[in-house]
């Protein structure tokens, strides 16, 4: 019983791996200063691997970030790290939170999602974040 507990702990392994490496991935991204008509501004400068993902599929698993009346059911933002952490409340950057374009509207949720979608980077529009899923579903709730 003890061998099998163990076997199928190294069989979940390459999963569990695969669903975490795009965040880990993703955080391989350093900044430049820009100036806009505003002012100064950090740009994004992307490591290789990551250019490289641009226009492929990827999954990524993330919570839900609620915008008090912005949730829009099909345009999503999903973050790495839960509410109390991420970008926009807590201690985590930029590059945990990502855009998410759904092909189907999803109910919010506070727990963790999975979903897919065409990676696409963004470093010069700062009304967007820097990491965009288009064409995206919905995999697991």
């Amino acid at each position: 019983m003890k061998y099998l507990i163990i076997l199928l702990t190294f069989l979940a392994l390459p999963g569990l791996a695969q669903q975490n490496s795009v965040w880990k991935d993703l955080s391989k991204v350093t900044y430049e200063i820009g100036e806009d008509e505003f002012g100064e501004l950090y740009l994004p400068v992307f490591d290789e691997k990551v250019k490289g993902m641009e226009g492929k599929e990827v999954t990524a698993d993330g919570y839900i970030i609620p915008f008090e009346g912005m949730f829009k059911p099909e345009h999503i933002i999903l973050s790495s790290l839960p509410l109390a952490e991420c970008f926009f409340c807590g201690s985590g950057g930029p590059e945990t939170v990502m855009e998410v374009m759904l092909q189907d509207p999803i109910k919010y949720t506070s727990k963790k999602v999975q979903v897919k979608g065409t990676l696409v980077l963004n470093a010069k529009d700062p009304e967007k974040l820097m990491y965009i899923l288009t064409d995206a579903q919905l995999i697991s709730p």
